[in-house]
């Protein structure tokens, strides 16, 4: 199963971050994994008559950067008793020095509370939607009010073959992906785990219209038929994890698949509400080996309704197009 190795904690030491910062900790523990927390100040540019780079706008720098330093190391105190925890305050445009954060030192995941001013009338921020487009590995946004422990855990999975040949083996590879960490995630928190699949026919409407002469039987019929390969290829996925678990990890984890009908992008968020999801684990990349070509419309409006955590999962084979 999903085991991370080297993880980063993303902070902001003005604002409650207690969550994140635990959850990383817990998470690091159960892993024997590395743990490295930063905050980002955003870089000081000159004023009126000050030249960039000259002693005042460096001393400015240095001087908020100490103040971030300080405070980070009074959050992290409490922790360096059960893990040891590396520490950094980076400058620049926070998405951007997390992304670099990650490619230079290799890490597996981030986790990061969403920005506060989200919470106004959307979850996430530009800072939030850039890491989740952008970030080349899995990126775990935690609500701040959050429990402590998580009681439902959403895995959203796309099992449709309406996939071009070869993107399709990277779509069901991303699956598996999903599915392996939540389940991961339900066992360690000993919380129920919901497999939710949304599926529609995009002929049904017009097999309907005027000019087709479809009698209703024959589309009910091949309605029913698609359901049908949705519902196996949700039981191939599920056969596969299971394997993994093993005979004992699959009964006492008892997954609970949920096939509903309709646009993804409204039942998902339906479904989390109706579950009470504590956390949504989903994939957010549209496709492979487009540089740009980042986020479906799909995945982008279902995470501007949901309001728990998210931990958004790319595919085999994603490489972020910052450098």
């Amino acid at each position: 199963m999903t085991i991370f190795k080297n993880i980063l904690c993303v902070v902001d030491t003005r604002e409650e971050c207690t969550n994140a910062i635990e959850r990383a900790v817990t998470l690091a523990e159960n892993n024997q994994a590395n743990l490295t927390v930063i905050d980002v100040v955003y870089r000081i540019t000159a004023g009126i008559g000050m030249p960039d780079g000259g002693p005042i706008s460096a001393d400015l720098q240095s001087a908020v950067e100490t103040t971030h330093a300080q405070k980070l190391e009074l959050l992290i105190d409490p922790y360096r008793q059960r893990i040891p925890i590396a520490t950094r305050v980076r400058n620049g445009t926070r998405f951007l020095e997390v992304i670099d954060q990650v490619l230079c030192n290799g890490h597996d995941l981030v986790i990061k509370v969403p920005e506060k001013l989200a919470w106004l009338d959307r979850l996430f921020g530009s800072d939030d939607m850039n890491l989740l487009r952008l970030c080349p590995c899995p990126v775990w946004l935690v609500k701040p009010q959050t429990e402590k422990s998580y009681k439902h855990i959403l895995a959203a999975v796309d099992v449709s073959d309406e996939y071009p040949p070869e993107e399709l083996t990277s779509q069901r590879a991303l699956n598996r992906q999903i599915v392996e960490m939540a389940a991961s995630l339900a066992l360690s928190e000993f919380a129920e785990l919901h497999l939710v699949h949304a599926w529609h026919v995009r002929s049904e409407s017009a097999m309907r219209g005027a000019y087709m002469h479809t009698s209703e039987e024959e589309i009910v019929a091949y309605v029913e038929q698609e359901k049908l390969k949705r519902e196996a290829g949700l039981d191939e996925l599920l056969g596969e994890v299971t394997r993994q678990l093993g005979q004992e990890g699959t009964e006492y984890l008892c997954p609970k698949k949920h096939l509903v009908k309709g646009w993804a992008s409204k039942e998902i968020p339906a479904m989390a509400k109706q579950l009470k999801a504590d956390v949504i684990i989903m994939g957010t990349v549209a496709r492979t080996g487009v540089p740009g070509f980042i986020m479906g419309n799909t995945a982008e409006t279902i995470l501007s309704q949901i309001e728990c955590s998210v931990l958004a999962v790319k595919p085999p084979g994603f490489e972020t197009p910052v450098r």
